[in-house]
Parts: structure tokens; sequence; C-alpha cells
């Protein structure tokens, strides 16, 4: 199913009103950035996708196996660094506690089927980024937070 992300960047810093039309978020940049950090940056955006796909793939899979959890946190980390020619690699890690009653090869299965979660998967698929084409009016579905 194709996902739709609409998008409104105000000249306050960097800030955008960001939406799916059901819900909205803020997003900018830090101060450092000349951003007036009210909101996540772009790659806490990811990182954040990321690592609610994780958790959620956690509970997911102990609620279908009957296993009885609690609270699920993740801390997810990522560095970039850049290569010859500039080409850019980027390494994620993540921790993930999970509370609960259960034994450590639960516990084993539970973070390696986080590790493979959807939008992991996704993120290491192939993507492609065809170039942007004007678009000739604004979307009545981004609206301020």
């Amino acid at each position: 199913m194709p996902v739709e992300i609409n998008i409104k960047n105000i000249p306050t810093g960097y800030q955008s009103f960001i939406s799916n039309g059901r819900h909205a978020v803020l997003g900018d940049e830090p101060k450092n950035a000349k951003g007036t950090d009210l909101g996540f940056s772009p790659v806490e955006f990811l990182l954040a996708g990321i690592s609610m796909c994780k958790v959620a793939t956690i509970r997911n899979v102990a609620r279908r196996k009957g296993w009885e959890i609690g609270n699920v946190d993740a801390n997810l980390t990522q560095v970039v660094t850049r290569g010859k020619g500039g080409a850019m690699t980027t390494r994620v890690e993540s921790a993930i506690f999970i509370a609960g009653d259960i034994t450590e090869e639960q516990r084993a299965k539970l973070i390696k089927e986080a590790d493979n979660c959807y939008v992991t998967r996704m993120v290491r698929g192939d993507w492609e980024f065809p170039d942007s084409v004007v678009l000739d009016s604004v979307p009545e579905t981004v609206e301020t937070v």
C-alpha cells in the first residue's frame, strides 16, 4: 500500500508541518544548523521509524506467541562516515530492553525478529529516487499543528 506524506515548510528556522492526512507532527533542524529545534530532525525521524518498527515487532511476536511482556525500550544511534568519492556509509546500532518473565531464548528470538522488522528490511533494500516534479497546487491535507 503506498504511503503519502505531505509537508509544509515555513520560513521560521526549518520548521516543517508533516502530515499523513490523519496525524501531524513538527519537524525542524537543531539550532546549530540554523533551525529552531522545535521538532525532530530528518535523521531523527528516520531512526524513530526504525525503532518504532523494532519495538512494535517485538510486541506483535510476543502477542502471537502468548508471551507476557511489559515495556519494550530501545535506544538507536547512527553514525555516518564518508568514504572515497564522498560515498556515505551509515551504521545504526540498537539496544533493546524487554521487560517480562520470558526466557533468554524467547528474548533472543524477539530481538532477532526486531532486527528483521519491515522498516529495517525496507531501508536495507533498494531505493529509487526519481527527480522531483513541480507541484501545481498546495495539498489541502497539510495543516499546521
